[in-house]
């Protein structure tokens, strides 16, 4: 069995308390972040080998982005593409490398936000979104090896996948554009998307609330922006999948909460 979480946890050395918590809790054999908001040899490695990962692979900047993937299972750096093609540190893939997983490949990815005005004319960063997807794209018609891609994708594709569908529609992440080009990579490698295999739309399924709601619970304006994408025949391996909302009111939270896939491989 393996088991593999994803978070963006907006800051690792601001959130490692809760971090620490989760761990203690769920214990992911693999634990991939994003928004570590460091540069790699600021990463707190020693609270990490404190509880049990002796592995990592960082690609971080100052202050900003940056993905970190930590490990109780070896594994050796595989890939790291700028997929923003403006040097921010984005991604990190790595290949896992013990007999019982080899050859398994996890993408760990952080998708740009996207700004606030959905028009690539009037806003760079749309486009810029629109384009790392589409790069991307390109780069998933390759894949030849079993590969999980898991992050913070900045999108909720799915009506359910956001508290109101209707408001939605012109506010950046559930876009019908955003969808589209998110499809598009689906399509390109034929990606199961693990997580509604395990929650069948049209269940909800929030990953993420904003700082700004007063009432989080009360309010439960929440998108699915947390994704777990899998190449077919390892997603036939995927046995369970969680959302861990609790987290998400933790003192000190990110707005994100984590999720776990288990595989028997």
């Amino acid at each position: 069995m393996l088991s593999i979480a994803t978070w963006n946890i907006n800051s690792v050395r601001l959130r490692m308390p809760i971090v620490e918590r989760f761990i203690k809790e769920q214990s992911p054999d693999i634990l991939c972040l994003q928004e570590i908001k460091c540069q790699e040899h600021q990463f707190p490695f020693e609270a990490f080998r404190a509880l049990g990962y002796e592995h990592f692979a960082i690609h971080g900047q100052k202050g900003y982005h940056g993905v970190a993937t930590v490990g109780k299972v070896p594994f050796r750096d595989f890939s790291k593409h700028d997929w923003q093609d403006n040097g921010e540190a984005r991604h990190i893939g790595v290949e896992l490398t013990d007999p019982a997983h080899q050859g398994v490949i996890v993408e760990n990815v952080y998708v740009p936000a996207g700004g606030d005005i959905p028009d690539r004319e009037q806003n760079v960063k749309f486009g810029q979104k629109l384009d790392f997807f589409e790069r991307m794209t390109r780069w998933a018609d390759a894949i030849d090896r079993p590969t999980l891609i898991v992050g913070d994708f900045n999108v909720a594709p799915l009506e359910s996948d956001v508290w109101s569908h209707k408001q939605l529609l012109k506010v950046v992440s559930h876009t019908p554009l955003e969808v589209e080009t998110l499809q598009r990579f689906m399509d390109a490698h034929g990606w199961d998307d693990i997580g509604r295999q395990h929650i069948p739309d049209p269940e909800r399924y929030f990953s993420w609330w904003s700082y700004r709601s007063k009432d989080r619970k009360a309010n439960d304006r929440g998108r699915r922006l947390d994704h777990m994408w899998a190449s077919p025949e390892l997603a036939r391996q995927a046995t369970g999948h969680s959302v861990h909302e609790y987290a998400r009111d933790w003192e000190k939270p990110s707005d994100h909460v984590p999720l776990i896939t288990e595989f028997d491989l």
